[in-house]
């Protein structure tokens, strides 16, 4: 079965529905199509914010992502220089 890909601000949505009294978790999943476990990780991670916090949370998750990766090039063009290094002396 193929992922399904929530916005933020649907996932929001969904975190605020799953909130009301007359709705249960497991009807929230079965509209959907999402398991319990993503339900209740969703809550752990966007509990308590608005859309625009949870927009801009995912943008700093995704530049930390990038400079992460930016990072380890650097690392592995040093550690190669170093290596060349040794090799000529």
């Amino acid at each position: 079965m193929p992922r399904k890909k929530f916005t933020v601000d649907q996932i929001i949505r969904i975190l605020a529905e799953a909130e009301l009294p007359q709705m249960s978790n497991a009807a929230v999943c079965r509209k959907y199509g999402i398991s319990e476990q993503t339900l209740y990780r969703w809550r752990k991670k966007y509990r308590g914010l608005s859309s625009s916090e949870a927009r801009r949370l995912k943008a700093l998750e995704e530049e930390n992502r990038r400079l992460k990766r930016l990072l380890a090039e650097k690392e592995l063009e040093i550690q190669m220089l170093t290596e060349v290094i040794k090799e000529n002396f």
